[in-house]
């Protein structure tokens, strides 16, 4: 195994324009509580490469931690990139089998509507397709049906016990693959939601 150059990553300020329509006013945190994450992440291709989350300033230390720790695991990681490169939409963005986290959006659940914990940039959602949401009988991404049988482990999954998992949880975060109803493998959060 080639060796990595060294995890590098910085933590920038985020502007509106930036954001693009991953953001509007009135949504329940503004540009100037967001921060731009860059960290270095090893692809399915065994190299090292960068990529770019927005995330509450609030969390981007764990941020850093984490995928520092993710990087020395040489957990494999598609693609990262924000939202707004995908005109903000959830959808397009996991079908992409992208690495993400704040995007101004309600939650994907039944029950009433509410915000996402996305929406305050303390989530990140990881390789999509390799760890789908299942919600009232769909899967979302549609892609991420060739990976609901958990027992049949894959690079890039988040299972229980995995490194994805105890890197999070690490920092404190929680796993939404402990939802029993409603499983989010791709879900990691600060406040569990």
């Amino acid at each position: 195994m080639a060796a990595l150059p060294p995890f590098h990553a910085s933590v920038a300020p985020v502007t509106a324009a930036q954001l693009g329509a991953s953001w509007r006013p009135g949504c329940p945190v503004g540009p100037e509580q967001l921060r731009v994450v860059r960290v270095s992440y090893v692809g399915f291709d065994g190299r090292a490469h960068t990529g770019a989350l927005v995330v509450n300033r609030s969390v981007s230390n764990d941020v850093q931690v984490a995928f520092r720790r993710l990087y020395a695991a040489r957990f494999p990681i598609r693609r990262m990139e924000p939202v707004a490169r995908f005109g903000g939409s959830d959808d397009r963005s996991m079908a992409a089998d992208n690495t993400s986290a704040f995007n101004c959006r309600y939650a994907v659940a039944p029950g009433p509507k509410r915000w996402s914990v996305h929406a305050y940039g303390e989530a990140i959602d990881v390789n999509t397709v390799e760890n789908p949401y299942l919600e009232g009988g769909r899967v979302l991404p549609p892609a991420g049906r060739a990976f609901t049988n958990r027992a049949r482990r894959r690079r890039g999954m988040a299972v229980a016990g995995g490194v994805l998992v105890r890197v999070f949880a690490s920092v404190g975060w929680l796993w939404g693959g402990r939802w029993t109803a409603s499983p989010d493998w791709q879900h990691f959060s600060k406040t569990g939601g």
